[in-house]
């Protein structure tokens, strides 16, 4: 993974947080989301897919400093970017909404399995743990082998056609 640090005024980075809030995201969903807009639907699919393998880095980086909220909210933003990514690969789809990801998850099950629905129960799980703060780091844990799985699987799909 590479990433690099960039230094934005305080109040610059409180108001993309909040209007990531109100679009029910988190900052780096939708900081990918602005940024790639111009983007062909199968070239931000895949974008989507990297970011996502990013943020379940990311999310095992914030449990081993003992940040479980953080590490929850990261997971919730991997599994949320990879139904995004599978919707626009799939289908050209932009989703927008809890509701609409909720919906689109249902595809997923349809054409990976049944497994799919625990996943996104555990992410689902992991969003109300980041804004309740109930869970532990081994409920983080068992979300991340469940959310790696969906990511990968999805990963392989939308990376397919670069292979040929």
């Amino acid at each position: 993974m590479c990433t690099e640090a960039i230094l934005l005024p305080r109040r610059v980075v409180r108001r993309l947080r909040e209007a990531a809030e109100r679009q029910g995201m988190s900052l780096e969903e939708y900081l990918l989301e602005v940024l790639s807009q111009g983007l062909d639907p199968r070239d931000r699919a895949r974008e989507y897919a990297e970011a996502a393998e990013e943020l379940l880095e990311r999310a095992r980086e914030e449990l081993r400093k003992g940040d479980v909220r953080q590490a929850a909210e990261k997971a919730w933003g991997a599994a949320a970017l990879v139904v995004k990514a599978y919707a626009l690969w799939r289908e050209g789809r932009r989703l927008s909404s809890h509701g609409e990801l909720w919906e689109y998850s249902r595809k997923l099950m349809d054409e990976l399995g049944g497994w799919v629905s625990d996943a996104w129960a555990q992410a689902s799980a992991m969003h109300v743990c980041f804004y309740e703060g109930w869970c532990t780091d081994r409920h983080v844990e068992e979300a991340l082998k469940r959310i790696e799985r969906l990511v990968k699987s999805v990963e392989e799909r939308v990376r397919a056609e670069d292979t040929g």
